[in-house]
């Protein structure tokens, strides 16, 4: 894995009780946290922008932890900690690929995200790659675009039978 933690003081809330968010590696035992976060997120914020049989079909009640945890370990994930408690991820293909970058509900505009892509970013950088690219939510394309992401197209995706609006956004590094 590249580099090592990184620390950075959230602001907002925790700024008062000097909360720190600790961006490391991805290990095997964050799966389930990682999972039930995804999950989470996914209902709580994503929501907003789909509707609930989308919902249901992007973040069911089966979800398959194992499947989870043989993907994360094979791309480049990281974790975000607060508190010892995990707050974020992120995972990076070697082509350059962010497949999943979340930030737990509760957690959301304390530049966390912002934390996880920062470190995304320098990996990618190190490894020789020119741009980073992804297929992004409703929810996520302002955060992706205030950090430097362009919209390539925006894109209709079938997934077990439900539509989707997304957009493939790319950034050149």
């Amino acid at each position: 894995r590249w580099g090592g933690p990184t620390r950075m003081k959230s602001r907002g809330e925790g700024e008062s009780k000097g909360e720190y968010v600790f961006i490391r590696d991805f290990v095997l035992d964050d799966t389930e946290a990682i999972v039930r976060l995804y999950v989470e997120t996914v209902r709580r914020v994503n929501s907003r922008d789909y509707a609930p049989e989308q919902i249901a079909v992007w973040a069911p009640d089966d979800i398959d932890v194992e499947e989870w945890r043989d993907r994360l370990e094979n791309l480049y994930t990281y974790v975000a900690e607060m508190d010892g408690k995990i707050v974020g991820f992120i995972d990076l293909q070697p082509r350059g690929c962010i497949d999943c970058i979340y930030c737990h509900a509760e957690h959301q505009g304390i530049g966390i995200g912002s934390a996880l892509l920062a470190r995304c970013e320098k990996h990618a950088k190190a490894m020789g790659l020119r741009r980073l690219f992804t297929e992004a939510s409703i929810t996520a394309r302002p955060f992706l675009e205030n950090h430097g992401f362009t919209v390539c197209a925006e894109q209709q995706v079938t997934r077990n039978g439900v539509r989707f609006i997304n957009y493939l956004m790319e950034k050149r590094i």
